[in-house]
């Protein structure tokens, strides 16, 4: 398993938010405030929650520049990572 993949795994199983978030965005092309209100978490968190799993090359915002109704989708390190927890091979 490459080393980005693990720090991947590793970041998504320490916290069961992140591991939410990045299963609340999935395939979709999804704000802050969907995913707040699809998980049940207040929207500061998951904007916390977002720029950190950005960070780590999970997830991507579409439109960095734009201040409300930001996109996020997963990256494929991030697809890869959740398929991994998911099918229980890792």
């Amino acid at each position: 398993m490459q080393k980005g993949m693990i720090t991947a795994i590793s970041l998504l199983k320490a916290s069961e938010y992140r591991l939410k978030i990045m299963k609340a965005i999935g395939n979709n092309t999804v704000t802050p405030s969907e995913i707040a209100k699809k998980i049940g978490i207040r929207l500061n968190h998951v904007s916390m929650f977002l720029k950190e799993l950005k960070e780590n090359h999970l997830v991507k915002c579409l439109n960095e520049e734009t201040r409300k109704g930001r996109l996020y989708e997963l990256t494929e390190l991030g697809r890869n990572a959740i398929d991994r927890i998911t099918n229980g091979s890792s």
